[in-house]
């Protein structure tokens, strides 16, 4: 039986995975969301929807998918659970009747107010400062872009 040096990482030790640091924090950072989300009647996901529509309204939900990096089959369901709700409105596209359009009723643009200072508690419950979460996002857009360019088939 082979002994391994004590000097060697072990590359398949769950403490060593990049993936599963990244996946930890990703659910800790969701928890976090949770409470103050909560409190305005969102998930998780509904909020980056909202955000999304927020920056900018009427989108397709082809649009709204690409931009979450989310399929349909993923954002149908969520989008019909925000109709329920009163915060979205679906409507067939004009130009394009196979197309559905998303766009923000009364409701879920005021809803607006009551998540402004979501980011600012965020940011303090990271013990971060807001250049650091910056660096931060940007190191990972990029490894983002490099996967998803590099995808292994």
């Amino acid at each position: 039986m082979a002994t391994q040096n004590p000097n060697e990482i072990n590359l398949l030790a769950l403490e060593n995975q990049f993936c599963f640091a990244l996946y930890s924090t990703s659910l800790a950072l969701t928890k976090s969301y949770k409470p103050l989300l909560d409190k305005i009647g969102l998930t998780y996901p509904q909020y980056l929807v909202m955000l999304t529509l927020w920056q900018q309204d009427h989108l397709l939900v082809k649009e709204i998918g690409e931009l979450l990096f989310l399929d349909s089959g993923t954002l149908t369901p969520l989008l019909k659970r925000m109709e329920l709700a009163e915060l979205i409105q679906r409507q067939r596209d004009p130009e394009d009747e196979r197309q559905v359009r998303i766009s923000l009723t009364r409701q879920g643009k005021l809803l607006r107010n009551h998540a402004k200072d979501i980011p600012e508690q965020i940011l303090c419950a990271s013990g971060q400062s807001a250049a650091n979460l910056h660096k931060m996002r940007q190191e990972l857009v990029k490894l983002r872009t490099e996967l998803l360019n590099n995808a292994i088939e």
